[in-house]
C-alpha cells in the first residue's frame, strides 16, 4: 500500500485527510464515524466563551445550490458542483463542558492513530489565550484557531472576531505561542488579497502551521420570489473555489518556503481534489462541506483515490507536496504565440 504519512510540524498524521469543523461534529457519534471511515484527524465544532455564537446556531440554514443557483434536494448525494450555503453558529455547549467533550473526542481518537482537534473562534484575544491555555492543560493534543469565520461580520456584536490584517494576526499567533506549547493551527480568512502577507506573519508568530482559507461572504436572489436565499447573506463554498486555494497555495509557499507545512481547505470534493491541493502546496487537506453534504462516505471513497493514484504513480503522499507549485512559470517565462488568441474570437 501506498505510504499516506504526512507531517505537520512535529505530528505526524497517518493520512492527509483531516475533516474540518462543522455541525457533524457537534456529537461524539459523528466524530465517530468520521474516525471510522479512516481520517487522519477531525477539527470538533468550534467553540469560545460568547453566548450570542452559540445562540447563534439556532438560526443556522442550509443550502445546496447547483451552477444556476437552483435549490437542490438535500439527499446526501450533492453533484459535484453544487455549492453549499449556509449561515451557521458555534457548539452549543457551555465551554467547560465543551471542554470535556472535546477531552472524550481526543480519547477516541487516539484509539484510531487518529486526533481530535480543538477548535477555538476567538471573540476577545483576552479569552481566546484563557481558554487556549485551559485546552492545553486539560490534555488535547492539538489547538486550531479560526481567525477567519467568514460569518464574523454578520454574527452579532461580539459573537465572533474576524481578523484579516497580518499585523493582528500575528500579534494573536504570538501571544498564543507564549502561552501554550501544544501544536498551534491557524485558519485565516479568504477574503483578502493578503492571504499570503497573513500566513506569511502567523509562521513567524510560531504557528505550526496555517490552514488556507475560510469560505467567502455571498449573497443570492432568489429568482422567483426576489427574497435573498436563506433570508440573508451567508457563507459559500464549493469546486469552484479550489482554483482560488490553489493559488494562494502556491503564492504562499513562494513567500514562505518550501518546508513550512500548509493545509488546504475550501474546494476539495473528493480525493482527486485533495491531490490537487497537495500539488499547490498543502501537507494535508480539511474537507468540510463534502462531508457535510454527501456523508462520512466521502472520506473513505476520497482515501481509495488517493492510495489508486499514488499505487499508479509508485509515488508516496509526501511526493504530491508542490508538485506542480514548483513548476510554475511566469507570464514572461510562457512561450511566445503572437496569434495564437486569433484561435479563441467568435468567428460568428
Amino acid at each position: 500500500m501506498p505510504n499516506l504519512t504526512v507531517k505537520i510540524g512535529d505530528i505526524s498524521l497517518k493520512n492527509p485527510l483531516i475533516c474540518g469543523s462543522g455541525e457533524h461534529f457537534i456529537e461524539l457519534s459523528g466524530i465517530d464515524k468520521a474516525l471510522k471511515a479512516g481520517a487522519g484527524a477531525v477539527v470538533i465544532k468550534s467553540t469560545n466563551e460568547s453566548d450570542a455564537a452559540k445562540e447563534q446556531l439556532g438560526k443556522t440554514d442550509y443550502a445546496l445550490l447547483d451552477s444556476d443557483f437552483n435549490e437542490l434536494k438535500w439527499d446526501f448525494n450533492p453533484p459535484r458542483d453544487a455549492s453549499l450555503f449556509n449561515r451557521s453558529g458555534l457548539h452549543p455547549l457551555p465551554f467547560d463542558e465543551w471542554l470535556k467533550f472535546a477531552v472524550d473526542a481526543d480519547n477516541m481518537a487516539k484509539k484510531f492513530n487518529s486526533y481530535a482537534v480543538a477548535s477555538l473562534i476567538p471573540a476577545s484575544v483576552e479569552e481566546l489565550i484563557e481558554n487556549a491555555i485551559r485546552v492545553e492543560k486539560a490534555g488535547i493534543r492539538i489547538l486550531e484557531v479560526n481567525v477567519g469565520a467568514p460569518h464574523g461580520k454578520e454574527a452579532a456584536k461580539g459573537a465572533i472576531l474576524l481578523e484579516q490584517e497580518a499585523d493582528h494576526i500575528s500579534e494573536i499567533t504570538e501571544n498564543l505561542r507564549k502561552e501554550i506549547k501544544i501544536p498551534l493551527w491557524i485558519k485565516l480568512a479568504g477574503q483578502s488579497p493578503e492571504v499570503p502577507a497573513m500566513a506569511e506573519a502567523a509562521y513567524k508568530a510560531g504557528a505550526d502551521t496555517v490552514t488556507l482559507m475560510g469560505r467567502y461572504m455571498g449573497f443570492i436572489p432568489n429568482l422567483e420570489t426576489g427574497d435573498p436565499i436563506l433570508g440573508t447573506h451567508a457563507a459559500i463554498g464549493g469546486a469552484w473555489a479550489l482554483p482560488l486555494t490553489a493559488h494562494h497555495l502556491v503564492k504562499t509557499r513562494e513567500k514562505i518556503g518550501k518546508d513550512y507545512p500548509l493545509m488546504a481547505t475550501n474546494g476539495a470534493r473528493d480525493g482527486h481534489d485533495m491531490i490537487r491541493f497537495m500539488m499547490s502546496g498543502a501537507s494535508a487537506v480539511q474537507m468540510t462541506s463534502a462531508i457535510f453534504s454527501g456523508g462520512y462516505n466521502v472520506i473513505e471513497k476520497s482515501l481509495n483515490q488517493i492510495e489508486d493514484y499514488l499505487e499508479e504513480k509508485n509515488m508516496s503522499a509526501v511526493d504530491l507536496i508542490g508538485l506542480a507549485a514548483d513548476r510554475v512559470k511566469t507570464y514572461a517565462e510562457q512561450e511566445n504565440n503572437m496569434d495564437y488568441w486569433r484561435e479563441f474570437t467568435p468567428k460568428n
